[in-house]
């Protein structure tokens, strides 16, 4: 093997088009026939990372190992390879003209005059030229669409590179080819113009990947294929599917994997995919259902909890279960009547509160947590969903009248929930400064979070600035929260639950479970979280054997 090869995915017409499951589901079929795997998204956007971008605009900030705090996207590789990743499979136009930009204030270009090209282009290709030792392909996906202003670096440091590893490189170009109902008709121009407007930048595709809501003619294909300078094989279809997780299943039919290797002049003997099939199959036709209000300030774009959702779906798919998510906005249910209240909870079997930051609709979110804890639906919370627990259970069951987090009340008599030791925001501003990536959890014998686990010590990744404050520890305690996992040096509260006695299964955690969450692997909590539900629902676990 005369590696590495470069697998390039590029999109066109509009953005949103699903390159990122394209690129999952790629590096996941190159993956299965034996090949080392590393993913980079390139983001073209001038932030040096989505840290502080609002979850309107970006969606959901993915958290590695190592602390990056990045695009969602590294949260589909992640997934569909079953690998850990690191800050590397992110670069940021922000972070490519800053490290330029200090590398001049240094001397380091002696005196030249620091230009696009060459010296941002290579700063781009040296990126991609990082991953190669860990890789047999590297699998690049260039974010944003082909003509905008902030792409036109990456593109053109993609095309460089392709110069220096001739039969190693493969352009997949993603474009949309739209039905308009009028016409009846499927329409390529949207996709010639888009291919045309790459060949001008100077790369020529190796296949088009058409995103679509229904199956390509012949004839579009035709066309598509003799506009854009490829022989009709090189066009593939990328429909609308009720799952994700068949879209390498549908690649994999049509080949794509088999025409990129057959190019690089390959071995491609067929790979086994029977477990992932196994796991479409149970995620498309579950034998249970159970319904899972999700209480955020976010509800209005999914891609802000994206893996909470995610992780929902693998747990779900280990218990045979399909898992009906109801969106809760929780500002506006800070002002419904109680009556309100029980009508929307009315037939939930479970309650989710996830993470998030600032003070809108945080005590919607209490309050959807002590409906939890008063009427025994499961619950589940994550990170904020975790210190919001806390402040409900000291308001309402040890007596802390006015008890919060300083996040919110700098002022509040109990502040039950504080910032770490060491957070200084107005010294340090807000980029980066979180507690970030995975540290070690030390849990507590004979609890439900131990049952859950089966270790002694887990690793898990965070993203927060405020803590339980260690003071109000003992006196909560005292009250009946148990605290199930801590962190083993300065032993802060990482977990806490009620006791099974009290409540089937409440249960909340600073870490963010759903960032280790696997399809072939769910996470345990969330295992957990699933069968407390699926008993409310009145499905017997016990008689339910795991399918995986």
């Amino acid at each position: 093997m005369n590696g590495p090869f470069y697998l390039f995915i590029t999109g066109g017409v509009v953005s949103s088009l699903g390159k990122g499951i394209a690129t999952a589901s790629l590096g996941f079929l190159l993956k299965r026939r034996g090949l080392r795997v590393i993913p980079l998204k390139f983001d073209p956007y001038l932030n040096v990372d989505p840290g502080t971008m609002n979850p309107f605009q970006h969606g959901e900030v993915f958290v590695t190992e190592d602390g990056a705090e990045t695009d969602l996207d590294l949260g589909h590789y992640e997934r569909f390879l079953g690998t850990n990743l690191t800050q590397t499979s992110n670069v940021t136009a922000g972070q490519i003209y800053a490290s330029l930009i200090q590398k001049e204030r240094r001397g380091e270009f002696l005196g030249q005059t620091v230009q696009v090209v060459p010296h941002l282009t290579e700063e781009i290709i040296h990126r991609i030229h990082l991953l190669e030792q860990q890789a047999d392909v590297v699998l690049v996906e260039v974010g944003g669409t082909v003509g905008d202003i902030e792409s036109l670096p990456f593109l053109e440091a993609i095309r460089q590179l392709s110069l220096k590893a001739p039969g190693r490189t493969f352009f997949l170009h993603v474009t949309l080819v739209p039905y308009v109902s009028t016409a009846g008709e499927l329409k390529t121009k949207p996709t010639q113009h888009s291919v045309q407007k790459l060949r001008e930048i100077g790369i020529q595709p190796h296949a088009i990947l058409c995103r679509s809501d229904r199956p390509l003619s012949q004839e579009a294909r035709r066309k598509i294929a003799l506009f854009s300078n490829l022989p009709e094989e090189a066009v593939f279809l990328e429909p609308d599917v009720e799952s994700i997780y068949e879209v390498p299943l549908m690649l994999h039919e049509q080949g794509v994997d088999r025409y990129i290797l057959e190019t690089w002049n390959l071995p491609v003997d067929s790979p086994d995919l029977s477990d992932w099939e196994r796991f479409v199959q149970r995620v498309l036709h579950p034998q249970h259902t159970v319904r899972i209000a999700v209480c955020g300030k976010y509800v209005h774009l999914k891609d802000a909890y994206k893996s909470v959702y995610e992780a929902l779906i693998h747990a779900g798919a280990e218990l045979n279960t399909r898992v009906e998510v109801q969106w809760v906005d929780t500002e506006a249910l800070e002002s419904m009547a109680e009556e309100e209240v029980e009508a929307l909870f009315e037939g939930v079997h479970g309650v989710l509160v996830p993470g998030g930051f600032g003070r809108r609709g945080v005590e919607g979110k209490i309050r959807a947590i002590r409906y939890a804890r008063e009427q025994r639906v499961p619950y589940l919370g994550l990170c904020l969903g975790m210190q919001l627990a806390v402040i409900e259970f000291a308001r309402h069951v040890a007596g802390l009248e006015g008890a919060h987090s300083t996040e919110f009340d700098r002022h509040t008599p109990h502040p039950v929930i504080d910032l770490l030791p060491g957070q200084d925001l107005f010294e340090k501003g807000y980029g980066g400064t979180l507690r970030l990536g995975a540290s070690p959890i030390r849990l507590k014998t004979g609890t439900q979070a131990y049952a859950l686990y089966g270790h002694n010590v887990v690793l898990e990744r965070h993203r927060h600035r405020y803590e339980f404050t260690p003071r109000y520890r003992e006196m909560l305690e005292r009250a009946g929260l148990v605290v199930s996992g801590e962190e083993p040096i300065q032993r802060l509260p990482e977990i806490v639950e009620l006791p099974g006695e009290v409540h089937p299964f409440f249960l909340a955690t600073q870490f963010h479970a759903e960032f280790k969450s696997r399809p072939l692997t769910p996470h345990p909590v969330f295992l957990g979280f699933l069968r407390a539900a699926l008993e409310r629902s009145g499905v017997s676990v016990a008689a339910e054997e795991p399918t995986g």
